[in-house]
């Protein structure tokens, strides 16, 4: 069974490094995952009073995500935090109260910066929101990409095979983390 995962890329920069890592997991994934990039750019900031008649970027982005099986998260770390255009998605996503488009789906975070510690505060800081949003997010293999910008050519392509290995190794866990996790759903839903 082929399953949907939504990628939520929080970098908006031409030639993001965490792009480019999605990009390489999204190549080193077993067959029955479907990958579709997320845009979050152009989504106007969450507001409340917008909610009786919301903007048609909200409304593309939360149908875009409940479409999906799984949310795969993929962020640089901006101040010990992820970057507001990813904080914007979720709040975006999670309203109105109570209908989160984000409720139980599987989750898996990767963080990738040049820094050597590879955005470890925004892997952790995002993970509490994906608690808070009924979010079942990968525990192993944490997933920390440091000295990014050493991971890929010219043509963005992955070059560091160490990696590459890694990242199909995530990415198997992933697909299973998501099978379990939509499995045990629809045992409750039949149930």
């Amino acid at each position: 069974m082929s399953r949907k995962i939504a990628v939520l890329v929080g970098s908006l920069r031409k030639g993001s490094l965490n792009r480019k890592v999605a990009e390489a997991v999204a190549l080193a994934a077993p067959g029955g995952l479907e990958f579709s990039f997320v845009e979050i750019g152009d989504l106007p900031f969450f507001d409340q009073d917008l909610e009786g008649a919301p903007p048609a970027q909200w409304v593309r982005f939360r149908d875009q995500i409940r479409a999906a099986d799984a949310v795969l998260f993929v962020t640089p770390e901006y101040n010990r935090s992820v970057p507001g255009v990813l904080k914007n998605a979720i709040d975006v996503g999670s309203r109105p109260y109570g209908q989160s488009v984000f409720n139980g789906k599987p989750a898996a975070v990767i963080s990738a910066s040049m820094g050597a510690i590879g955005g470890f505060g925004a892997n952790h800081h995002l993970r509490q929101s994906l608690a808070f949003l009924n979010m079942p997010t990968l525990p192993s293999p944490e997933t920390y990409i440091g000295v990014a910008h050493e991971l890929f050519d010219e043509a963005g392509a992955l070059k560091n095979e160490q990696t590459r290995a890694f990242l199909t190794q995530f990415a198997g866990a992933f697909a299973g983390w998501t099978e379990t996790q939509l499995g045990k759903s629809e045992a409750r839903i039949a149930a």
